[in-house]
């Protein structure tokens, strides 16, 4: 028999992990939930929507597990706030991890972790709690990724870089070797680090302007 499963959060990331958990895991999502102050409904995408203010008295601890399925918002501090609000009430957390991936016994991965199909995690790596890894992902070799962190998708991270809490990295990013990037850095999308970070450093790459011809006047 599966394990009862509760996601939180309303957005479309918790219908996502739905499906991934619902099909490709040992959980069994049951139900959503979200504090009180945003529940505009009883149901969210087919099944009941709990206010967190009320789910002990209705689920305890013992009876299902939480994936707190919030994204990237004030650089993840409100899945942070929320997954620690609920850790102290006592409820477990479920970690999905794509069965095509390869996880190595030199690697550690943590609580209330999604890491979606096609990321390449090598040996000796380590995947703090609370953290997201979109698909298609390249995590080298001894580096670490902090907790409450949002890895984009084809991201490339070298070898032996320690990546720290509360860190968003953008699509297509890339991190040179043995680079240290500090608590709460926001690498956008494209961009290129080539030396360590400090924190809430933000890095934004030049946006690709048009051109002043149209696509009939290059000859394409």
């Amino acid at each position: 028999m599966k394990k009862k499963l509760i996601i939180v959060g309303t957005g479309l990331f918790p219908e996502v992990a739905r499906c991934y958990f619902d099909e490709l895991s040992e959980y069994d999502t049951i139900g959503y939930a979200c504090h009180q102050k945003y529940k505009q409904s009883d149901n969210l995408y087919g099944l009941p929507l709990y206010a967190i203010e009320d789910l002990k008295d209705i689920y305890s601890p013992e009876q299902v597990t939480i994936f707190v399925g919030i994204g990237y918002r004030q650089m993840n501090k409100v899945r942070q706030h929320v997954y620690e609000e609920l850790k102290a009430l006592g409820y477990s957390f479920a970690t999905f991890i794509h069965p095509n991936i390869k996880i190595w016994r030199s690697t550690s991965i943590g609580e209330n972790v999604f890491i979606f199909e096609d990321n390449t995690i090598q040996p000796y790596t380590k995947i703090g709690n609370n953290t997201t890894l979109w698909s298609g992902n390249h995590i080298g070799h001894h580096s670490h990724v902090g907790d409450h962190s949002f890895i984009s998708s084809h991201v490339v991270i070298s070898g032996s870089c320690k990546v720290g809490n509360n860190v968003f990295i953008g699509v297509n990013a890339t991190l040179y070797d043995g680079l240290i990037i500090s608590d709460e850095t926001l690498v956008g999308a494209g961009a290129i680090i080539s030396k360590n970070t400090k924190r809430k450093e933000v890095f934004v790459p030049t946006v690709t302007k048009a051109l002043l011809k149209n696509s009939e006047e290059i000859g394409f």
